[in-house]
């Protein structure tokens, strides 16, 4: 129990720390009309929640919000939202990769359901690579150079990946890093035509660039399909009614984010721009998401 709460502490000094020192990085008024406040988002850096959360930031501006955007560390981000020092992440993985936040500050926050159905979690590797599970890592660990390239330290990926490494007693070691620096080693290996394993979900664009392929988990440690989940502080639902109904109706298909991380992968793009025109062009889900709400 104390090293619990010895976990939540520093998971919230974390969370108001960064908040401090990063602060807003974008705040903007949709138009010059009076706003019904402002919807603070916490997100990290992985490009499923990049894409996500600057949708959602539209379409909340839509309903008559200024919205602020903070980039933490997952439990940060987690944290944030139980501490209402932010008022909703996007990206809750349940019920495997983000298990052990949903289990600390459940009690301590709102889920509003399900965002986007069919994730998937585990270890990837190029199409043409001569490995098919991870039971046969080991006898291709000097090609791979005995690492697994994974995403940020204290991730639930990392976690997971982890675990899969003593299961599975590989005599690789996981290499922390960002979703960045993943796609980065990724695609110079394969432009190298080299072996490499990385640390991998869906949906994540990497499988619209490249052919790649999952590895078979035959311990089942990486666990079936996951949903990514819309969490809010509790007392959202008061203070803020509309941005409320936004979140709650807010869903889309892993097709739709697919298109939108693709168009930040444009070199010299803007997330928020490419997330106003990605709507423009979906207005009917933009009016689902919107139902209930009153514009003025």
């Amino acid at each position: 129990m104390s090293n619990t709460k010895t976990l939540l502490k520093r998971m919230r000094n974390a969370a108001v720390a960064t908040l401090a020192s990063v602060g807003i990085l974008s705040a903007a008024p949709v138009a010059a009309k009076e706003s019904k406040g402002t919807v603070h988002l916490a997100l990290v850096e992985w490009s499923s929640t990049v894409a996500t959360t600057n949708v959602v930031r539209v379409a909340l501006e839509k309903a008559g919000y200024d919205v602020k955007l903070s980039s933490l560390s997952g439990g940060a981000m987690w944290q944030a939202v139980a501490s209402g020092d932010a008022d909703a992440l996007l990206e809750g993985w349940l019920p495997t990769t983000h298990e052990d936040y949903f289990e600390q500050l459940g009690d301590q926050v709102e889920d509003l359901g399900v965002n986007l159905d069919g994730t998937k979690l585990g270890l990837v590797v190029p199409a043409y690579t001569e490995i098919d599970s991870i039971e046969e890592l080991n006898d291709h660990a000097r090609d791979l150079n005995r690492e697994i390239i994974g995403i940020d330290p204290g991730a639930g990926l990392q976690r997971l990946t982890q675990e899969v490494i003593d299961e599975y007693g590989l005599k690789l070691r996981l290499r922390d890093g960002t979703d960045a620096t993943m796609t980065a080693a990724l695609g110079n290996a394969i432009a190298n035509n080299e072996d490499i394993v990385v640390a991998g979900w869906t949906p994540h664009w990497k499988f619209a660039r490249w052919d790649l392929k999952y590895l078979d988990d035959p311990k089942g440690i990486y666990g079936g399909a996951e949903q990514i989940h819309t969490i809010v502080r509790k007392g959202l639902k008061e203070d803020m009614p509309d941005a409320y109904t936004v979140l709650k109706n807010f869903h889309w298909t892993p097709e739709d984010m697919g298109e939108v991380q693709l168009m930040n992968e444009v070199p010299d793009t803007d997330p928020y721009e490419n997330a106003q025109k990605w709507l423009a062009e979906h207005s009917d889900l933009l009016d689902e998401w919107l139902e209930g709400v009153e514009i003025n």
